[in-house]
């Protein structure tokens, strides 16, 4: 998208400045926990049934002594029924036979491309499968997918390629409409999963990024799962994702992100997640640590590579929107712009909720909207802001 960033620096105060488009972003009021506004109505949506079809892991150096955690604890935010987890009691599929050794790369990627539920039985310890190719889903199949790593998974890059991919629009994998941009399936969902240190670098396809995780078109959701040290290049304008690139979901209906951990993403923009056009719905969750390393913001300043927005999260677009409730986000820091979340509306429609959160020590080098620390936002209004802690 092309995003228009004018940066200035007035002594030590840094106030909100345009980014993608000409108009000035307007000037916020101090927040304060008192805000509050009504959150917006979920519309459920079934559940498809799977199709059935088919169905080099070491154990972890340290098998964990207690049960996997992700996310924040104590969040507090309801979950509509369609961003809860999937029942995989019944698999469609299974990766492994009992032990470590059998869950390997080819597996998943023969049960990715599969479809269908797929639950992993690699024995009881933690296991860690380096995946050898990234996997792939395959259009015509599903049309949902579920990957339940049971909270003893993690599926690692080891710092050479993405893990995990569903484009709608790639002829590779098939078309299986006549408009791929805007589709209801596969619906992809990961739960009880770690994903750690995959990496896109490199491979600019649809713009790049998505070091863990890329996904375009029809549906997709996350829960109860870790994203850890995952990377995407390190210049570039509007490209990001080091964790999670989401673009064109089916009828702008949003990404839900629940109970989920993401830490040590590295990237131009959007360390964590990063999306184009897209929404989403963020509960429960933690970002820390997460870095946008670009230089140049949005279109990239003359001499620059461009990049450097959004240290945890970052959207661009028209209309969409993004709720983050029951969420900490600390410890993010951007180059540029919005050392927590970066939010450019391109026509000024788009809205940013924060409820019952803590966004603190997300540092934004170049600027942020004054009146929301760590936060660059252009849209309809300033963000609405509820029992939220900002600093």
């Amino acid at each position: 998208m092309n995003s228009l960033v004018l940066l200035f620096v007035l002594g030590v105060g840094v106030a909100g400045l345009p980014a993608c488009g000409s108009a000035a972003a307007p000037a916020a009021a101090p927040v304060t926990a008192a805000e509050s506004a009504d959150a917006p109505a979920v519309t459920p949506m079934a559940e498809p049934s799977a199709r059935t079809g088919l169905g080099a892991a070491k154990p972890s150096a340290t098998p964990s002594a207690s049960p996997f955690r992700a996310g924040a604890q104590n969040g507090g935010a309801a979950v509509p029924a369609e961003a809860r987890a999937v029942d995989t009691s019944h698999p469609t599929r299974t990766v492994g036979t009992g032990t470590a050794a059998s869950c390997t790369s080819d597996a998943v990627v023969r049960a990715v491309a599969a479809g269908g539920i797929i639950t992993f039985d690699c024995g009881p310890a933690p296991v860690t499968i380096q995946m050898k190719a990234t996997a792939k889903v395959v259009n015509s199949h599903g049309p949902r997918i579920v990957l339940d790593g049971g909270g003893k998974v993690t599926l690692s890059g080891g710092g050479k390629r993405r893990i995990l991919y569903l484009n709608t629009c790639d002829q590779a994998q098939g078309w299986t409409t006549s408009h791929c941009q805007n589709q209801d399936h596969p619906q992809l969902t990961v739960q009880n999963l770690t994903f750690a240190d995959g990496d896109s670098t490199g491979d600019r396809t649809e713009g790049g990024g998505g070091g863990a995780i890329f996904v375009r078109g029809g549906r997709f959701k996350v829960v109860n799962s870790r994203f850890v040290d995952n990377h995407c290049d390190r210049t570039g304008p509007d490209l990001g994702g080091a964790a999670l690139r989401v673009l064109s979901q089916y009828e702008n209906k949003p990404v839900y992100v629940v109970n989920s951990t993401f830490t040590g993403g590295v990237c131009a923009n959007g360390a964590a997640i990063s999306s184009i056009g897209v929404s989403w719905t963020v509960l429960n969750s933690v970002f820390r640590d997460n870095r946008a390393v670009g230089t140049g913001a949005n279109p990239a300043r003359d001499g620059t590579s461009g990049g450097g927005s959004g240290g945890a999260i970052y959207c661009d677009g028209n209309e969409f929107t993004v709720r983050i409730a029951g969420t900490i986000i600390e410890g993010n820091r951007a180059n540029e712009g919005g050392g927590a979340i970066f939010f450019v509306s391109n026509d000024r429609t788009g809205t940013l909720r924060i409820e019952h959160s803590t966004l603190r020590r997300n540092p934004s080098r170049g600027f942020e909207t004054r009146g929301f620390p760590g936060i660059f936002f252009l849209g309809a209004h300033p963000p609405t802001v509820t029992a939220t802690t900002l600093s």
